[in-house]
């Protein structure tokens, strides 16, 4: 029986989503001044070594860094609903990148899932009080599209993911 890392393509494919990722943040007026220019690259290796191993993949993280300790590693990082909600849109866009055939839709939502989960769990910072409501231009539900009617996606989003009422 394969894993899920193994059944979307393994390295290859975890490689591209967080590369894209990255491209994306390098640029990126939220998520970039969080990253230091000269260790993005090690960045991008942390997420995909992460990612990889939760999902099915080698223990690299947990061999290179330990355990991963996601809160305590990310609390010296601002990270409030804007931060989340970048990090999901510009997440929402790297998976996007990859084809149906590598990442089939309920894998694809299996993936969108657990990132919404863990962006959320990772806000650790009050909103900006002195522009409520603005969230930097995405919202929790932009993520990856679908190509199913009722799902969220970067091309018209519900709100909703499957299986929710």
């Amino acid at each position: 029986m394969s894993t899920f890392y193994e059944s979307v393509g393994g390295e290859d494919t975890f490689r591209a989503i967080v590369h894209e990722f990255y491209k994306q943040v390098r640029h990126d007026d939220i998520l970039g001044p969080m990253y230091p220019a000269e260790d993005l690259e090690g960045a991008e290796d942390r997420l995909r070594w992460f990612l990889a191993q939760y999902w099915g993949g080698p223990q690299e993280f947990n061999e290179r860094r330990g355990h991963p300790r996601l809160r305590m590693r990310h609390a010296h990082f601002h990270i409030d609903t804007a931060a989340r909600d970048r990090w999901l849109e510009l997440m929402g866009k790297a998976i996007d990148t990859v084809d149906r055939d590598t990442l089939p839709d309920e894998h694809r939502a299996a993936m969108w899932d657990h990132m919404e989960r863990v962006a959320h769990m990772l806000i650790n910072a009050p909103d900006d009080p002195a522009n409520p409501g603005v969230h930097g231009g995405a919202t929790p539900a932009t993520g990856p599209h679908l190509g199913v009617p009722g799902t969220p996606g970067a091309h018209g989003s519900t709100g909703r993911h499957p299986g929710q009422p």
